[in-house]
């Protein structure tokens, strides 16, 4: 990760855009196969089930970089739902946790990107060290 941050400092100070620079953390979020992958520095490290919006409801797609992490969220949208390791990137949707474990792999959520509790550790944990303004969240069909 050092290295990647250290690289990035370089290409900077030698003028290429820091738009090209600073994607050290990237998380694709793909609905068709209801998966998310990890890439730190180029490098897959995780690849895991994930639920998103259910009939009704829609996930974006897009490309983000986080707006705001919260270690324990309460939804003020829907009865007071509990989000673990929030990672929110575009307005009221986030990647967070989620008890419902049997629904991943499929749509089940309000728009939201669920993983697994742990998972969901992980990620906001790798975004800590980062740094939002080094994550990517890309969310495809």
């Amino acid at each position: 990760m050092y290295k990647a941050l250290f690289m990035a400092a370089t290409l900077a100070l030698a003028g290429f855009p820091a738009q090209a620079l600073a994607d050290v953390l990237v998380a694709r979020v793909n609905v068709s196969s209801q998966t998310m992958t990890v890439s730190m520095d180029g490098r897959v490290i995780h690849r895991w089930p994930v639920s998103t919006a259910r009939r009704g409801y829609v996930t974006p797609r897009g490309s983000w970089r986080p707006k705001r992490l919260h270690r324990m969220w309460y939804s003020q949208k829907y009865d007071n739902s509990p989000m673990p390791y929030s990672v929110f990137y575009n307005g009221g949707y986030a990647i967070h946790g989620t008890g419902a474990v049997r629904q991943l792999g499929r749509p089940a959520s309000h728009g939201c990107v669920r993983l697994q509790t742990s998972n969901a550790a992980r990620f906001y944990a790798l975004v800590k060290e980062v740094g939002a303004g080094n994550t990517r969240i890309v969310v495809t069909n």
